[in-house]
């Protein structure tokens, strides 16, 4: 179904806002039935994560990502004060890069109290290079020679959305499909630690008592249940289903809360900054791999 498919339901969105934009409790209640879709959708989405693949890869792959995604923040930070960069912007393209794309900056932007206009330029300059990694990851790990092990580490390292990983690695073998998806499962385990960290940071600029995202706490009980309760299993694909019209529908309520005008004045910083980060992490990861 073309609808479900993100992309198309955030273009839907920004195409029907032209015509609701006068209407402002038409535009208030978009966003706020988005707020909710994205926060269920993110606890259906621990369905997803299976903590046996996470403990398959033991401390060395905790550490590779450790370090992978600490690096990209670094990368980002210092990204965003050379190009002086709104800070929640700069935030969600970052999350986006360093863990899992969509479902990051999904996971991160109710925490920061994102703005729709925030989240709608970061999701779709993720979307963009995710759909030019699965075309130009392929051939250049063909034209390097990389094994499959070392293309299913690079792309697990180098590409943002889970989906576009396994698509990715699928095409250069079974082997490097099984090497990224677990890799990246690892990865997208960051999730919750950095989500929960960015609310401790949120609580003490406002001084206030820090909240735990309830829809973080579901995303892991999601996750261990999944994962160590045998009977689920058969429900996974259901509830990944229903999460992946929640993030479509999400994105169609912010594509309505689209306003052309403060596009305008964002400019392209925020695209200059997400490719370049990009870039920057898939040369970086593609040299690790080499050299390990």
């Amino acid at each position: 179904m073309l609808f479900i498919s993100p992309q198309w339901a955030l273009a839907a969105g920004i195409l029907l806002s032209f015509f609701i934009l006068k209407h402002e409790k038409w535009q208030l209640n978009a966003k706020a039935w988005g707020a909710k879709l994205l926060q269920l959708s993110v606890i259906l989405l621990g369905t997803s994560l299976n903590f046996h693949s996470v403990l398959k890869q033991g401390a060395s792959g905790v550490l590779i990502t450790f370090v992978s995604i600490a690096s990209v923040f670094l990368l980002g930070s210092f990204g965003a004060k050379l190009l002086n960069l709104d800070k929640n912007q700069s935030l969600l393209i970052t999350m986006g890069t360093a863990i899992c794309g969509g479902s990051a900056i999904a996971a991160l932007a109710p925490v920061i109290a994102a703005d729709s206009l925030a989240v709608t330029i970061s999701i779709g300059i993720v979307f963009l290079l995710n759909a030019l990694s699965v075309f130009i990851f392929p051939p250049i790990g063909e034209w390097l020679a990389l094994s499959q092990q070392d293309f299913g580490l690079w792309s697990a390292l180098a590409i943002h959305d889970t989906s576009s990983v396994v698509a990715a690695s699928s095409i250069y073998g079974q082997e490097a499909l099984g090497v990224a998806t677990t890799v990246k499962l690892t990865r997208a385990l960051w999730i919750i630690p950095i989500t929960l960290f960015f609310s401790l940071m949120a609580s003490k600029e406002t001084k206030k008592k820090m909240t735990i995202p309830w829809f973080i706490v579901g995303f892991l009980i999601m996750s261990l249940a999944f994962t160590f309760v045998e009977p689920l299993h058969q429900f996974k694909s259901p509830f990944l289903t229903v999460s992946k019209l929640g993030f479509s529908l999400t994105l169609f309520c912010i594509g309505l809360t689209f306003d052309l005008n403060k596009i305008k004045k964002v400019g392209m910083r925020p695209f200059v900054f997400g490719s370049s980060l990009w870039i920057i992490v898939t040369v970086l990861s593609l040299i690790y791999v080499k050299i390990n």
